[in-house]
């Protein structure tokens, strides 16, 4: 299940734990291509990592709080405090190991 974040519950949803973050936007192919990859993955970690995607249109106040400035940038965060960062699209098997890494 992937949450859909805003500026309301993205530091309730982010403070514990491990989450990781897709900033992406609707006219993003990039971002496009990697919806599917993301859904899967969260299926895959659940339980592990909690997957939560940030629309960067509709929340660009969000965004700039954490510096995007390319998409898809995804932000790993543990306890509410980021981790790693990813930019770009990658593929699943890709995406999978800098997750790994980045919770190890």
């Amino acid at each position: 299940m992937v949450l859909e974040l805003n500026a309301d519950n993205f530091e309730k949803e982010t403070s514990e734990g491990w989450v990781l973050v897709d900033f992406w936007a609707p006219w993003c192919g990039p971002c496009k291509r990697m919806g599917p990859v993301f859904e899967e993955l969260s299926e895959e970690y659940s339980g592990k990592v909690k997957f939560a995607k940030v629309n960067t249109e509709d929340n660009s106040d969000v965004a700039g709080e954490h510096d995007i400035s390319g998409i898809p940038c995804l932000i790993m965060f543990k306890d509410g405090e980021e981790v790693d960062r990813f930019v770009g699209a990658f593929p699943k098997d890709s995406l999978k190991e800098k997750i790994d890494g980045a919770i190890k």
